[in-house]
C-alpha cells in the first residue's frame, strides 16, 4: 500500500505535465482574442528560425545550449536505471515461473489486474509490484538509448548557426522536461528505489569503505527478467526503435546541410526519408518513439500519458511553425507537404 507521501509524489508530477501541456492546449483554439497568448506560448517553444520571426530576441540563450538538455537527460536517466536495476535485482527479482502479461492493455480492459488508468498502484500484489519494477527498468533502458543518441547528435551531428537563439525560459523547460522525463518513467516505485538507495549508502558509510564488500553482480539474474518481456513490451520497444531510427536517419540529413562552414547560415529545403511527407519528420518520429513508451508501460499509467500529451503539443505546435516558415521562405517548397502528421497536419 503506498504511504500519503508517495501519492503526493505521484500526483505533483502529474500536475507538473497537466499546468505544461494547458497552456499549450489553449493556445491551440482558433480565436482571434488568444492570439497575444499563441504569441506568448510560441514564443516560449520558438528556437533557431522560428524564433527569428519572434518580436524580440531579449532573453534568449545559444540554441547550441540544447546539448545541455541532453547532458542532463543523460545523468538523470543513467542514475535512476542504475539504481532502479540494483533495486530490482536485489529487491524485486523474479522466479522462472513469473513472466509478464502477455497484454497489459487487455488484461485492464477485460477486468484483470487494477482498474483500467488507475490513479495509482496502490492494491498490486507481490508478483504485479515486481513486474512493474522491472517494466520500469525497461522503460529507462529505451530512454537511456535516446537521450545518449541525442548528445552525441548535438555534439557531432549539428551544425547550428551562430546567430541561432531560444527563449530562455524554452531553455528552462526543457531542463526540466529531461529532469522530468525519466522520472516519470518510474515515479511508482521512486519512493522505494530512494529509500533502497539510501540504506545502500548508509551501510557503506556505516561499514567504511575498508570493510565492504565489492557488490556481487549476478549478470544472469540482471538480464533474465528482461528475456521474459510481454507484448506489450515487444510491440512498444519495436515502435520505439521505429521512431528511434527514423530519427536519427533524419537528424543526420538535417546536420548534412551544414558541412562547410560557409552555408552556417544558409537554409536549404530537406530531402529524403519522412522529409518527403512531413516537414518537421524529427519531431514525428519523436512522438512516435514516446508512443512506443507508452505502449510498452502497459498504457494504463496516466503519467506516461500526460508525458506523452506535453511532447505531442509542444513538437505540434513547433511543427507547425516551421512549417508556415519554410512556406514563407522557399516559392519551391513541395506542396504535398504536411507539418508533421502526413495528410492530417
Amino acid at each position: 500500500m503506498k504511504t500519503s507521501m508517495e501519492l503526493a509524489i505521484v500526483w505533483l508530477v502529474r500536475a507538473a505535465w497537466i499546468a505544461a501541456t494547458l497552456p499549450i492546449v489553449i493556445a491551440f483554439i482558433p480565436s482571434s482574442k488568444l492570439r497575444s497568448f499563441h504569441q506568448l506560448v510560441l514564443g516560449f517553444v520558438g528556437r533557431g528560425k522560428i524564433l527569428q520571426h519572434s518580436s524580440s530576441q531579449k532573453l534568449t540563450v545559444p540554441q547550441r545550449f540544447f546539448a545541455h538538455f541532453y547532458v542532463i537527460g543523460v545523468a538523470c536517466t543513467t542514475l535512476l536505471l542504475a539504481t532502479t536495476w540494483m533495486f530490482a535485482c536485489k529487491v524485486a527479482p523474479l522466479s522462472s515461473s513469473e513472466e509478464f502479461q502477455l497484454s497489459d492493455i487487455a488484461s485492464r480492459l477485460t477486468g484483470g489486474g487494477s482498474h483500467v488508468f488507475s490513479f495509482h498502484k496502490s492494491h498490486l500484489t507481490p508478483v504485479e509490484h515486481r513486474l512493474e519494477v522491472w517494466r520500469a527498468v525497461f522503460l529507462l533502458i529505451l530512454m537511456e538509448t535516446q537521450v545518449v543518441r541525442r548528445l552525441i547528435e548535438s555534439i557531432y551531428v549539428f551544425k547550428y548557426s551562430p546567430s541561432a537563439r531560444m527563449n530562455i525560459l524554452g531553455y528552462l523547460v526543457g531542463i526540466c522536461f529531461y529532469t522530468g522525463a525519466p522520472f516519470s518513467l518510474c515515479v511508482n516505485i521512486a519512493p522505494e528505489v530512494a529509500r533502497f538507495a539510501g540504506n545502500q549508502v548508509a551501510e557503506f558509510i556505516a561499514n567504511g569503505k575498508g570493510h565492504s564488500s565489492s557488490p556481487e553482480v549476478d549478470l544472469v539474474l540482471s538480464i533474465s527478467p528482461l528475456m521474459k518481456l510481454g507484448l506489450c513490451q515487444l510491440i512498444g520497444g519495436a515502435v520505439f526503435l521505429w521512431g528511434w531510427l527514423h530519427q536519427r536517419r533524419c537528424h543526420a540529413i538535417l546536420g548534412s546541410l551544414r558541412e562547410s562552414p560557409r552555408q552556417a547560415n544558409e537554409y536549404i529545403i530537406p530531402h529524403g526519408d519522412w522529409f518527403e511527407m512531413v516537414s518537421s519528420p524529427h519531431y514525428l518520429a519523436e512522438i512516435v518513439l514516446y508512443a512506443g513508451l507508452v505502449i510498452a508501460s502497459g498504457g494504463t499509467d496516466i503519467t506516461i500519458w500526460l508525458l506523452f500529451s506535453f511532447v505531442v503539443g509542444n513538437l505540434t505546435m513547433a511543427a507547425g511553425e516551421t512549417h508556415r516558415w519554410y512556406l514563407r521562405k522557399f516559392e519551391n517548397y513541395p506542396a504535398n507537404r504536411s507539418a508533421i502528421f502526413p495528410y492530417v497536419y
